[in-house]
């Protein structure tokens, strides 16, 4: 970085510092639950690799819950407007609650198709579709804990969040170990366990969203358009992201179980460091949305540079981290060997990947805080559409699971490659309450 010392810094880390601890629990719960089955078995943990994929995604796919309201959230605060962020965070309760109750019943639906399109077969397949069951009854409040925290962030309250978080992982934790080892229930107490956490977080983060005081509360359409615009695209931007990590999941299905075991691992630490990157993005956010509702796009554009500086710095020491710990980290999920040499073998392409989706996530924060999230849409349905080419070679031509990972770094590239551009054009930079 260009200078020690920034104006902006001291704002960053007063909301990325917590933010930071509250994403970095949120993956916990799949940690754990790799952690925990990964010991039952190969079949177990490779079981885990498919639903979890799945559910993961669900979860992500639907972050424009949280990222949408911090960002119309932002902005109405810094325009002045604060009862009708107030309004908002009743209306995003609404949203996330409806939709969560959708996707449960599509999930338990679809869950047997599903999981069988994607490879799942044998004894794996059966453990894959009894955790995602079981595991999937958590979802509705999974979706309006998004909620409840993309509304705190929007107001700059990030320590509550934080709270609630970590209380849910130290109980689901609990709640796994119990349910596991103390009742040998195998994969579907991992699974419970997890669906009676995120249950106890949705209800805490419903409160949180109803605490503020409104003229109404009741669900309304034309209060919810803000919300809902933004989030369509953050939708289909999140959806080519996890399609595209579906799609490793897949084809790694297709090489072998140690193949999607190892890939497993990697992916679920790729999803831990993302949302530890993402403390920066979401600092981003909520700055570059009030300042522009408060009408300073030059402070907006200076914290957005501070930002991705410290992004790429955080980004590039994890890499020097993780590169000599190809033959270690894995063996904290595993003790088969076949699993641990392919973690080994794609182990450095994870690794490398950290600077330059540090530089991405927080291009990400700063898009989204402006609301530049239809540029963000088409910029990640091309950056997906390599990639998907890209597995498919690797899968036809066997280049197994290191081929599937070098694609995976392509697929980064290629959206910091976009997104720059975007960022030194400044179209995003649109100033007040739109």
């Amino acid at each position: 970085m260009a200078r020690l010392r920034s104006r902006h810094d001291r704002e960053i880390f007063r909301l990325a510092l917590p933010a930071l601890g509250a994403l970095a629990a949120e993956p916990l719960y799949i940690l754990v639950d790799t952690a925990i089955v990964g010991h039952l078995g190969r079949p177990q943990l490779a079981a885990l690799g498919l639903a979890g994929t799945v559910l993961a995604g669900a979860f992500a796919i639907f972050n424009f819950l949280t990222y949408g309201t911090t960002a119309v959230v932002a902005r109405a605060s810094g325009a002045g407007q604060h009862e009708r962020a107030a309004r908002l965070a009743a209306q995003a309760l609404w949203v996330s609650l409806g939709i969560g109750v959708l996707l449960l019943v599509v999930c338990e639906v679809l869950a047997g198709p599903l999981l069988r399109a994607l490879g799942a077969h044998g004894q794996s397949g059966e453990y894959a579709l009894t955790y995602f069951r079981i595991a999937a009854l958590g979802l509705p409040a999974a979706l309006v804990a998004l909620a409840g925290q993309g509304y705190l962030r929007g107001v700059s309250s990030m320590r509550r969040p934080l709270e609630i978080v970590v209380i849910a992982n130290v109980v689901n934790a609990v709640l796994e170990v119990l349910f596991v080892y103390g009742f040998h229930w195998g994969v579907a107490g991992s699974a419970a366990g997890t669906a009676i956490a995120q249950t106890g977080m949705g209800v805490a983060f419903a409160v949180e969203l109803l605490r503020p005081h409104a003229e109404s509360k009741r669900p309304s359409l034309r209060e919810m358009r803000p919300m809902v615009r933004i989030g369509r695209q953050i939708f289909v931007r999140t959806a080519a992201l996890y399609a595209s990590f579906l799609v490793a999941a897949s084809v790694c299905a297709r090489m072998g179980d140690a193949q999607l075991a190892a890939h497993q691992i990697a992916s679920q630490l790729f999803i831990f460091l993302a949302l530890m990157l993402d403390a920066v993005a979401i600092a981003g956010q909520v700055i570059v949305g009030r300042m522009l509702g408060a009408r300073d796009a030059d402070g907006a554009y200076a914290a957005a540079v501070r930002m991705i500086g410290w992004s790429l710095l955080v980004g590039a020491a994890f890499a020097i981290v993780l590169l000599p710990l190809g033959h270690v980290v894995p063996r904290i999920f595993t003790d088969d060997p076949l699993v641990l040499r392919q973690a080994a073998d794609l182990w450095p392409y994870f690794a490398l990947m950290q600077p330059l989706a540090g530089i991405v996530f927080a291009l990400d924060g700063i898009l989204i805080g402006a609301g530049d999230t239809a540029y963000l849409m088409w910029a990640m349905l091309g950056a997906s559409a390599v990639f998907i080419a890209l597995a498919a070679l690797a899968l036809e031509l066997d280049w197994g699971v290191v081929g599937v990972w070098a694609a995976l770094d392509v697929l980064i590239a290629t959206r910091l490659a976009l997104l720059w551009v975007r960022f030194t054009g400044r179209r995003w930079a649109v100033l007040g309450w739109v």
